[in-house]
């Protein structure tokens, strides 16, 4: 426990050294949730409609920006072989990583969100279930965007292949949290939705540090 507390810290204290990667993923969320409308007509109908959709994508891709720098910088200087040998096993570290990585980069989005939805027309009711799919949207998308950041730590072009491998495998989060949130606003039950984005957050703890784990240890043999 210990160790994993230690490597938390490193971890938040490395994050807030290098604060434009920090908030990079907020500024970038705020730009396209702001920016979106003014392509479209001023109906404030039509903006409350799309409101889920538009966050939910512009959380999608903001959490993209800031995946290729969780393991590069330890991978470029070293510091990944030491983990490799550490005690504390490769998985429960990638587990320890990609929850602090949410912390700096994924959990503002989360906060963020019903102000931006807000200026969208959202309905001031719903906003719970929008910002609890997106808790559980953006813990998907953090440990998806971790495995794509292990399988091309290695590659010299590595950021240009991340959102192709991962941008895929976010499709069903995308669609079961905006149906959710989209469904909220016409007073309809979320609960399939937000039960459907629990499962696929179980199921990416119990599995992704493996291929984590592995996607790096291949990248320290090669």
């Amino acid at each position: 426990m210990k160790a994993m507390l230690a490597l938390m810290r490193r971890d938040i204290t490395l994050a807030f050294r290098r604060r434009g990667e920090l908030l990079t993923p907020a500024v970038f969320f705020i730009l396209v949730t702001t920016l979106f409308p003014l392509g479209l007509a001023p109906r404030p109908e039509l903006l409350r409609d799309i409101a889920p959709g538009v966050v939910w994508v512009a959380a999608l891709l903001a959490a993209l920006l800031g995946q290729e720098s969780l393991f590069k910088g330890d991978y470029e200087d070293g510091v990944l072989e030491q983990l490799a040998l550490a005690q504390v096993p490769m998985e429960v570290q990638a587990l320890v990583r990609i929850f602090t990585h949410w912390l700096a980069t994924g959990l503002p989005l989360v906060i963020l969100s019903p102000l931006m939805a807000m200026l969208l027309g959202y309905p001031a009711a719903a906003m719970p279930v929008l910002a609890f799919s997106l808790l559980l949207g953006t813990l998907v998308l953090s440990l998806l965007g971790a495995i794509g950041a292990a399988l091309t730590v290695s590659l010299k072009q590595g950021g240009l292949l991340l959102p192709i491998l991962v941008l895929p495998l976010t499709v069903p989060a995308l669609i079961f949290g905006a149906q959710a949130a989209a469904q909220a606003t016409r007073g309809e039950d979320p609960s399939g939705g937000l039960y459907l984005l629990g499962a696929m957050l179980v199921l990416g703890v119990a599995l992704a540090p493996f291929a984590i784990a592995g996607a790096l240890r291949i990248s320290l043999e090669s």
